[in-house]
């Protein structure tokens, strides 16, 4: 069930700054979730215990890299129990209402559209599958709030928080340790046939409502504010905000909790 990544090659620099900007998002998610009585030295105490917990994900995720679903000579079954296993560990992870991932199988409709996406993709690359392809999508968006087009090509620790009214296109493409919120549409801006869909590069943050239209590419590392429409291509390591949306690079040394006073769409 494994699917073909996007071609999104990325330098060493580029996957530095996007684990400094993944590294910013969960230092901010793991700060807010820690009880505060306000002093300036809980708060030190509290963002010192929150970058702790950060550190201790990034070594399990490197970890999780070595043990790859998609190193080759595994059989099918343990590709496919560690592929779900990589899901369900992403979304603990960007998740700060899970509390397991016994909990997230059973509950999470952004995970069930995904694993479901998955199955409908590899029955999408055989020609004579492509009709219950369709079908099992549009079961998928029956059954979760998401629709996610069987051609559409998802990469890996891929996230959808709430997941309702999510819409990917048959010609998308989305790197890896990407996350959606709700309401997002990565759309076309034409009728006509082939690439009409937006590339998503790795590590990038979509918020609520966001529109991404056209056959446009979104760099690694990037951040698109809630309910913006991005119609043009954002550079690596940038924020996209508002409609039409603007961009600016977002600095390595940026405060998470200054950001959201920059761009209040972020995180949203």
């Amino acid at each position: 069930m494994s699917q073909a990544k996007p071609n999104t090659p990325r330098s060493s620099t580029t996957d530095t700054t996007h684990r400094r900007r993944s590294g910013l998002r969960l230092v901010e998610q793991a700060f807010n979730a820690l009880p505060s009585t306000g002093s300036a030295r809980d708060e030190r105490e509290r963002l010192e215990e929150a970058t702790m917990g950060v550190d201790a994900a990034r070594a399990s995720h490197d970890c999780a890299s070595a043990l790859s679903p998609d190193r080759p000579g595994a059989p099918l079954w343990r590709r496919v129990r560690d592929g779900l296993i990589e899901d369900l560990d992403a979304a603990v992870a960007r998740d700060p209402a899970a509390t397991s991932r016994a909990q997230m199988a059973i509950v999470s409709p952004g995970l069930h559209a995904i694993w479901g996406h998955r199955v409908a993709h590899s029955m999408w690359e055989h020609e004579r599958l492509r009709l219950p392809a369709r079908v099992l999508s549009n079961l998928m968006r029956a059954t979760t709030g998401v629709e996610i087009h069987p051609g559409a090509t998802i990469g890996r620790r891929f996230f959808i928080d709430h997941g309702m009214g999510v819409v990917i296109g048959e010609t998308s493409e989305v790197g890896d340790d990407v996350m959606l919120y709700n309401g997002i549409n990565l759309g076309g801006r034409t009728l006509d046939k082939g690439k009409r869909h937006p590339t998503i590069g790795n590590g990038v943050t979509i918020g609520a409502g966001a529109k991404v239209l056209g056959n446009i590419r979104i760099g690694d590392g990037a951040q698109i504010g809630a309910n913006s429409v991005v119609v043009k291509e954002v550079p690596d390591g940038y924020v996209a905000a508002g409609v039409p949306a603007r961009t600016r690079p977002l600095r390595g040394t940026e405060d998470p909790y200054e950001a959201l006073f920059a761009d209040p769409e972020l995180w949203i």
